[in-house]
Protein backbone atom coordinates (compact mmCIF):
# COMPACT_ATOMS: atom_id res chain seq x y z
CA UNK A 1 0.00 0.00 0.00
CA UNK A 2 2.94 2.59 0.60
CA UNK A 3 3.35 3.58 -3.22
CA UNK A 4 -0.51 5.28 -3.12
CA UNK A 5 0.35 8.30 -2.31
CA UNK A 6 3.44 9.47 -3.05
CA UNK A 7 3.79 13.30 -2.94
CA UNK A 8 1.84 15.66 -1.13
CA UNK A 9 1.92 19.45 -2.00
CA UNK A 10 -0.31 22.09 -0.03
CA UNK A 11 -0.22 24.65 2.43
CA UNK A 12 1.16 24.24 6.32
CA UNK A 13 -2.00 24.66 8.35
CA UNK A 14 -0.93 23.41 11.68
CA UNK A 15 2.56 22.10 13.50
CA UNK A 16 2.35 20.26 16.37
CA UNK A 17 5.57 18.34 16.42
CA UNK A 18 6.44 15.56 15.00
CA UNK A 19 2.30 16.07 13.20
CA UNK A 20 1.57 18.79 10.36
CA UNK A 21 -1.93 19.38 9.39
CA UNK A 22 -0.94 19.86 5.60
CA UNK A 23 -4.48 21.75 3.62
CA UNK A 24 -4.17 20.21 -0.23
CA UNK A 25 -7.15 22.44 -1.44
CA UNK A 26 -9.18 22.82 1.25
CA UNK A 27 -8.46 18.58 2.10
CA UNK A 28 -6.51 18.72 5.71
CA UNK A 29 -3.68 15.56 5.42
CA UNK A 30 -2.47 14.88 8.65
CA UNK A 31 1.61 13.84 8.19
CA UNK A 32 4.06 12.87 10.52
CA UNK A 33 7.57 14.17 9.90
CA UNK A 34 10.87 13.65 11.23
CA UNK A 35 12.71 16.28 13.13
CA UNK A 36 15.29 16.46 10.61
CA UNK A 37 12.14 17.49 8.48
CA UNK A 38 10.53 19.23 10.66
CA UNK A 39 13.48 22.09 11.50
CA UNK A 40 13.69 22.47 8.01
CA UNK A 41 10.17 23.29 7.11
CA UNK A 42 8.59 26.75 5.92
CA UNK A 43 6.36 29.25 8.17
CA UNK A 44 2.86 28.05 8.76
CA UNK A 45 0.80 29.43 5.36
CA UNK A 46 3.48 28.77 3.52
CA UNK A 47 3.56 26.06 0.63
CA UNK A 48 5.50 23.04 1.16
CA UNK A 49 5.67 19.74 -1.00
CA UNK A 50 6.46 16.57 0.95
CA UNK A 51 7.61 12.94 -0.25
CA UNK A 52 4.90 10.73 1.38
CA UNK A 53 4.99 7.47 2.96
CA UNK A 54 1.30 5.96 3.89
CA UNK A 55 1.47 2.81 6.21
CA UNK A 56 -1.82 1.58 6.73
CA UNK A 57 -2.55 -1.18 9.75
CA UNK A 58 -5.65 -2.62 10.95
CA UNK A 59 -6.01 0.30 13.53
CA UNK A 60 -4.94 3.38 11.24
CA UNK A 61 -3.73 4.84 8.60
CA UNK A 62 -0.65 6.93 8.84
CA UNK A 63 0.84 9.46 6.42
CA UNK A 64 4.64 9.88 7.28
CA UNK A 65 6.15 12.84 4.96
CA UNK A 66 10.14 14.00 4.25
CA UNK A 67 11.71 16.95 2.56
CA UNK A 68 14.47 14.55 1.31
CA UNK A 69 14.65 11.18 -1.18
CA UNK A 70 17.24 10.31 1.29
CA UNK A 71 14.70 10.73 4.51
CA UNK A 72 12.38 8.43 2.34
CA UNK A 73 14.23 6.05 1.36
CA UNK A 74 16.01 5.27 4.86
CA UNK A 75 12.60 5.32 6.58
CA UNK A 76 11.76 2.77 3.97
CA UNK A 77 15.02 0.79 4.73
CA UNK A 78 14.59 0.78 8.55
CA UNK A 79 10.92 -0.07 8.45
CA UNK A 80 11.85 -3.41 6.58
CA UNK A 81 13.95 -4.23 10.20
CA UNK A 82 12.11 -6.77 12.11
CA UNK A 83 11.21 -4.74 15.24
CA UNK A 84 11.44 -1.39 13.67
CA UNK A 85 8.10 0.21 13.15
CA UNK A 86 7.07 3.31 11.78
CA UNK A 87 7.30 5.33 15.17
CA UNK A 88 10.94 3.93 15.71
CA UNK A 89 12.14 4.68 12.23
CA UNK A 90 11.20 8.56 12.77
CA UNK A 91 12.82 8.51 15.76
CA UNK A 92 15.75 7.29 14.69
CA UNK A 93 15.75 10.14 11.79
CA UNK A 94 15.00 12.82 14.32
CA UNK A 95 18.25 11.78 16.44
CA UNK A 96 20.18 10.81 14.05
CA UNK A 97 20.41 12.94 9.90
CA UNK A 98 20.78 10.08 7.23
CA UNK A 99 24.47 10.93 6.74
CA UNK A 100 25.03 10.34 10.61
CA UNK A 101 23.02 7.43 10.46
CA UNK A 102 25.01 5.90 7.42
CA UNK A 103 28.47 7.25 9.48
CA UNK A 104 27.00 4.81 12.22
CA UNK A 105 26.36 1.77 10.08
CA UNK A 106 29.86 2.05 8.10
CA UNK A 107 31.88 2.32 11.42
CA UNK A 108 29.29 0.22 12.88
CA UNK A 109 28.88 2.16 16.23
CA UNK A 110 26.12 0.93 17.87
CA UNK A 111 26.90 3.47 20.82
CA UNK A 112 25.25 6.32 18.69
CA UNK A 113 22.10 3.95 18.26
CA UNK A 114 21.66 3.00 21.87
CA UNK A 115 21.40 6.79 22.62
CA UNK A 116 17.99 7.11 20.33
CA UNK A 117 14.72 6.51 22.47
CA UNK A 118 13.25 2.63 22.03
CA UNK A 119 16.33 1.68 20.56
CA UNK A 120 18.37 -0.96 22.92
CA UNK A 121 21.49 -2.94 22.41
CA UNK A 122 19.85 -6.09 20.52
CA UNK A 123 17.54 -3.49 18.59
CA UNK A 124 20.94 -1.40 17.18
CA UNK A 125 23.58 -4.45 17.05
CA UNK A 126 20.17 -5.57 14.61
CA UNK A 127 20.20 -2.25 12.97
CA UNK A 128 23.53 -1.82 12.19
CA UNK A 129 23.92 -5.37 10.77
CA UNK A 130 20.73 -5.08 8.50
CA UNK A 131 21.63 -1.70 7.24
CA UNK A 132 25.26 -2.53 6.22
CA UNK A 133 26.25 -2.16 2.56
CA UNK A 134 22.63 -0.53 2.00
CA UNK A 135 23.24 2.91 2.97
CA UNK A 136 26.42 3.37 1.17
CA UNK A 137 24.86 5.87 -1.11
CA UNK A 138 24.44 8.26 1.33
CA UNK A 139 28.29 8.06 2.49
CA UNK A 140 30.29 9.10 -0.67
CA UNK A 141 32.05 11.22 1.83
CA UNK A 142 31.84 11.00 5.39
CA UNK A 143 29.00 12.78 6.62
CA UNK A 144 31.55 15.01 8.67
CA UNK A 145 33.00 16.24 5.84
CA UNK A 146 31.11 19.14 4.87
CA UNK A 147 34.12 21.35 3.77
CA UNK A 148 37.19 21.02 1.33
CA UNK A 149 40.17 20.90 3.92
CA UNK A 150 38.57 17.71 5.78
CA UNK A 151 37.72 16.15 2.62
CA UNK A 152 41.02 16.73 1.27
CA UNK A 153 42.49 15.15 4.52
CA UNK A 154 40.36 12.10 3.90
CA UNK A 155 41.38 11.08 0.43
CA UNK A 156 45.52 11.71 1.64
CA UNK A 157 44.75 9.30 4.43
CA UNK A 158 43.08 6.40 2.65
CA UNK A 159 45.41 6.99 -0.35
CA UNK A 160 48.29 6.06 2.11
CA UNK A 161 46.06 2.96 2.70
CA UNK A 162 44.02 3.51 5.64
CA UNK A 163 40.85 1.94 5.61
CA UNK A 164 37.67 4.89 5.53
CA UNK A 165 37.12 3.85 9.10
CA UNK A 166 40.46 4.61 10.54
CA UNK A 167 40.41 8.03 8.54
CA UNK A 168 37.07 9.21 9.68
CA UNK A 169 38.26 8.04 13.10
CA UNK A 170 41.56 10.07 12.45
CA UNK A 171 39.40 13.15 11.55
CA UNK A 172 37.59 13.25 14.39
CA UNK A 173 40.41 13.96 16.41
CA UNK A 174 41.40 16.90 14.29
CA UNK A 175 40.54 20.97 14.81
CA UNK A 176 37.74 21.63 12.92
CA UNK A 177 39.54 24.72 11.36
CA UNK A 178 43.23 22.58 10.34
CA UNK A 179 44.72 23.00 7.16
CA UNK A 180 45.39 20.13 4.93
CA UNK A 181 49.02 19.86 5.49
CA UNK A 182 48.70 20.39 8.63
CA UNK A 183 45.67 17.98 9.07
CA UNK A 184 47.27 15.07 7.77
CA UNK A 185 50.20 14.95 9.63
CA UNK A 186 47.95 15.38 12.90
CA UNK A 187 45.97 12.31 11.47
CA UNK A 188 48.76 10.22 10.82
CA UNK A 189 50.13 11.02 14.79
CA UNK A 190 47.03 10.03 16.20
CA UNK A 191 46.95 6.58 13.68
CA UNK A 192 50.57 6.20 14.46
CA UNK A 193 49.61 6.07 18.44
Amino acid sequence: MGAMLGRLTGVIAEKSPPQLLIDVNGVGYEVDVPMSTFYNLPALGERVSLLTHFVVREDAQVLYGFLSHDERSTFRLLVKISGIGPRTALAILSGLSVNELAQAVSLQESGRLVKLPGIGKKTAERLLLELKGKLGDALTTPPSVAHGAQADILQALVALGYSDREAAAALKTLPVDASVSDGIKLALKSLAR
